[in-house]
């Protein structure tokens, strides 16, 4: 079974929003642990660790997209 070029557009583009709401959610989690308003699940991690998850969270917002983009890119004829 094939997949058109159309869906094949759509999953990953698809892909690249996920990658950029995840890395948004991280960003988000990571201001919560920082400011001390850990929820309950959270309550033993250290605002340290927040630091943390803000860089991989910003990291993840921009850098991934970028790079499955520029490796999912067709190759230039």
């Amino acid at each position: 079974m094939t997949t058109s070029p159309d869906d094949l557009a759509a999953k990953r583009f698809a892909v690249l929003q996920l990658a950029r709401l995840s890395g948004a959610v991280l960003v988000l989690l990571a201001v919560v642990l920082i400011a001390g308003k850990a929820p309950a699940w959270a309550a033993g991690l250290p605002p340290e660790a927040g630091y943390t998850l803000a860089a991989i969270g910003l990291i993840e917002f921009y850098a991934l997209p970028r790079f499955l983009a520029r490796r999912w890119r067709s190759p230039r004829e």
